[in-house]
């Protein structure tokens, strides 16, 4: 039975074709059409979906959103593209990092994958 087919029988059970006695059998209650219509599993799957993928991707990418935000200068990141560096200086949409003694490349604040905590003095030894 097909999604379709199934809201099409939900839809056609809620509404008592005319005619019906009054004294006819008890309604099913709200509840019971669910079960019995077949609906329950496309609304279980979208649930299960939204709490095991959409929403911690999302929490993720705000978490992700909220390094970026806060990069300073001194910082070790990785880019997109595999290039690992020290933060040199942020701008508004891009930020300069320092690859090589010397070498500084800028690179837009979106290619960031990961950003690093800045050592302290305890573990650089």
């Amino acid at each position: 039975m097909t999604t379709l087919t199934a809201f099409l029988t939900f839809v056609a059970q809620t509404t008592p074709p005319a005619g019906t006695p009054a004294g006819g059998s008890a309604p099913k209650g709200f509840v019971e059409q669910l079960l019995s219509s077949g609906l329950i599993m496309p609304l279980a799957l979208v649930v299960m979906f939204y709490f095991l993928l959409i929403r911690p991707q999302q929490r993720q990418r705000k978490e992700m959103e909220a390094r970026i935000a806060s990069l300073q200068t001194g910082t070790r990141v990785v880019t997109s593209s595999g290039i690992h560096g020290l933060v040199h200086s942020v701008k508004e949409r891009t930020v300069v990092l320092k690859v090589a003694e010397g070498t500084m490349i800028e690179f837009e604040k979106s290619a960031i994958a990961s950003v690093q905590p800045k050592e302290s003095a305890e573990t650089k030894k």
